[in-house]
This record gives C-alpha cells, structure tokens and sequence, in this order.
C-alpha cells in the first residue's frame, strides 16, 4: 500500500510530558549523545529520561509528528533577564532538532515562526538561545549578544593576597547562600539571567556531583560571593565566579591562590566582554574570545515600551524602519517620541522624526549593549544620519550583558 504524501502526513501539536522519551531520543540523535557518555557522567538512560519530563512540563514545546514518531521539535524556557536595570520575560529556546530524513522541508522554521509567536502571546517580548549554527539563526533574525573568555592563569601569576575582612566557606550545591549571592548579581548586572528552580535544576543537571563550591561571607556573615570549581590533573577549573562587590572577589581570588601548591594553572571562564589581565598584577595571560548566546527581540514595540532609555534631555524624535525575517508584527515604521516628562510615545507610522532604517537581528544587539550604534553604522549594519547615531548614542546605556547560562 503506498503510504501518503510526507505533507498530508505531518502535524504539529504541543509536547506533553508523554512524548519525554521521543524528546530524549531526538536529543541525544540530534547532538550525538552515545550512551557511553552519559554512563561516563553517571547518568542511565531512564535517568534521563525522568529528569527531562519536569522540563517538559514547565515549558512550551512543539513538535512535528509523522503519525506518531516525533520528527521535529524546538521548546521554550520562561525566564526572566536583566535588562539595564529592567527585568524582562524572555523566551530561552532550546532543544532545536529535527531527524535528518525530514530535513529540507521547512518544519524547523515553522517550529521557529510558532514558538515566536507563542512567546509575543506569553509577552516575552526578546528570545535567547545558544547557537549551534550562527548563520542559520541569523537568518531567522537572532544576533550575537554576549561573549565568553577563556584565561589560563600560571600558578606563578595568581594574583597576591588581599586582606579581606570576610571568609571563605566549602558549601553542599544546594545551599540556598549560593542563590541568595545570584540574586544578588543578577539585580546589578545588565544581561544576566535570573535562575528560578528550572534555571538552577539545568545549571547542576549534569556536573552536580563533581564540582565543589566556596561561598564567600562578609565580616557579617553575609554572602557576597561564589566560586564553582574543580580540580583535576593539577588544574584549577572555574565553571563560575560570581561576587556582588570587591572585597568578595578579593577574598575568593584569596581561596584559588591558597591552592598554589597543588596546581599548576587555573582555567576559567569570563562573561564580562572585559579581558581579565588588566586585573592581574602579571597581565601575560592567555585569553581567548568566542561567540556565547544569541538574542532576538519577539515583539520590538513592547520591547522599547520596557526599555529604560537613558533620558537626561528631550531629543529630536525618532523614526525606526523595521526589518524581520519571520514576525510581520515588527516590519514597518515605529515613532518615538518623547514628552517632557519623560514618558515614551511609540506610534506605528511616520513621525518625521531622524530616520533609522535596520534589522531587527542589529536592533537587538545594539538595544542590549553589545554594540554601539556608532559601530553598527561604520560596518553598515545600521543606516542613519549623524545627528540619529548621536541620539541612539545618547540614550542607549553603555554597558555589555553578562550571561553566563548554558541551557
């Protein structure tokens, strides 16, 4: 008997928790995860399975069936970023995969299209993810955000001790001090996320067991700081070093250093978009820089009613032509104008105000701060006059996001 079109085949509904076996299989097809490795983390395929079903539950997935073997399937997290001070909603997505039998059919970008438009209902006005291919996301109106370094750091070039007022402490991973200094950061820092029990069951998903973390405590016994680490064949490896003011990282640079004995070197990541030699008294260090999470802004209207414009002046109005490669909602004309007080008009139309004409892909990286619009004119991602980059110059906070999730 022959078997009916592929087309007439397909359908596209919402994942529940009865399809986690599917999800998982894809997955690990998908990115090539053999059960040797997860046997090497310590992980049973049944294990797997049981911790992907409260993820499915606590966020949006869609997929493609051919009757009833799933083929295609992408999933949302709900999160929440600091933007310049602002919290926003924001769609984290992941799981993006799709068997290769039913690739060249354009499942995938349905999938996209739908998880957009189910993040605009769910007012997750900006969308982040980690990007395993950087041309096809663009493609579909994500940019390049944030940056991570890599440094390598001698055990001769540890930086010298600094007299702390404060301690170091060893804690279990669910210590709750742990959470309390990441709330603490995210409130502060521009472009971090704000990791709610989903965030944090997926940050210790896989290397709970093998890391060790140092709280840091102020001379009142406050936590201002962590350090999640490990050490094998006599490296220091940093997964994460956060601390919500100086003498926090004064006092667990203090606790590295006081490993000088067993190690050779200290390997780390860094998410600040700033090199950490200028840090270190001996600054011949090694760093390497490489792309980290992408963003696109979903519904770019509501984006800028949220956005916390540096106003100190009234400025001319502004007149933004919006380009998107899936979301018809952001193509067009976008006024903004300003009242005396301060408050932001936003209209659909022509204000005759300074014309900014862009993708929403270049809006969104130079809303968050990654690149400034002075830069994004020169390389000719941005088009506008002078007297319009000044504007945008002027408003835009000055300040790189931090993001430092794997999801």
């Amino acid at each position: 008997m022959k078997r009916a079109k592929l087309e007439d085949r397909l359908e596209m509904r919402r994942l529940t928790t009865d399809d986690t076996a599917q999800y998982n299989a894809l997955l690990r097809y998908a990115f090539q995860v053999t059960d040797k490795e997860l046997a090497s983390l310590g992980w049973k395929q049944k294990e797997m399975e049981r911790s992907k079903k409260p993820v499915l539950k606590k966020t949006e997935s869609f997929g493609w069936f051919d009757g009833e073997k799933l083929a295609s399937q992408i999933s949302i997290y709900p999160m929440q970023m600091n933007i310049f001070g602002t919290m926003y909603k924001i769609g984290g997505v992941t799981g993006v995969a799709t068997y290769p039998e039913y690739t060249g059919h354009g499942l995938m970008s349905r999938l996209i299209k739908q998880a957009l438009q189910n993040m605009q209902d769910n007012h997750q006005s900006i969308s982040v993810l980690y990007p395993y291919m950087i041309p096809y996301y663009r493609k579909k109106g994500w940019e390049i955000v944030s940056d991570r370094m890599t440094y390598t750091i001698r055990d001769t070039q540890l930086p010298r001790i600094h007299r702390v007022d404060g301690m170091v402490e060893r804690v279990d991973t669910d210590n709750d001090d742990i959470k309390s200094v990441h709330d603490q950061f995210t409130a502060q820092r521009h472009g971090a996320l704000k990791r709610n029990e989903l965030e944090w069951e997926e940050y210790w998903r896989w290397e709970a067991d093998d890391v060790l973390v140092a709280v840091y405590y102020d001379v009142n016994e406050n936590p201002t700081g962590y350090l999640v680490y490990y050490i094998a064949d006599d490296i220091f490896r940093i997964k994460e070093l956060v601390y919500v003011n100086q003498d926090a990282r004064h006092g667990l640079w203090n606790y590295i250093a006081a490993h000088f004995s067993m190690i050779e070197k200290v390997v780390g990541y860094n998410y600040t978009n700033e090199p950490m030699a200028f840090l270190l008294e001996d600054s011949e260090i090694h760093e390497e820089i490489e792309p980290w999470m992408m963003a696109r802004i979903v519904d770019f209207e509501e984006f800028l009613r949220q956005y916390p414009f540096d106003i100190i002046s009234i400025h001319d109005d502004l007149h933004f032509v919006v380009r998107d490669p899936v979301l018809e909602c952001n193509n067009g004309d976008f006024s903004l104008a300003w009242k005396k007080n301060g408050e932001l008009i936003i209209e659909r139309g022509d204000n005759g105000g300074e014309t900014i004409y862009a993708d929403i892909q270049t809006l969104t990286t130079m809303f968050l701060g990654y690149k400034r619009p002075t830069y994004l004119k020169r390389v000719e991602r941005l088009k506008a006059g002078e007297n319009a980059v000044r504007i945008l110059e002027d408003i835009i906070p000055i300040e790189q996001p931090y993001f430092s999730d794997y999801f």
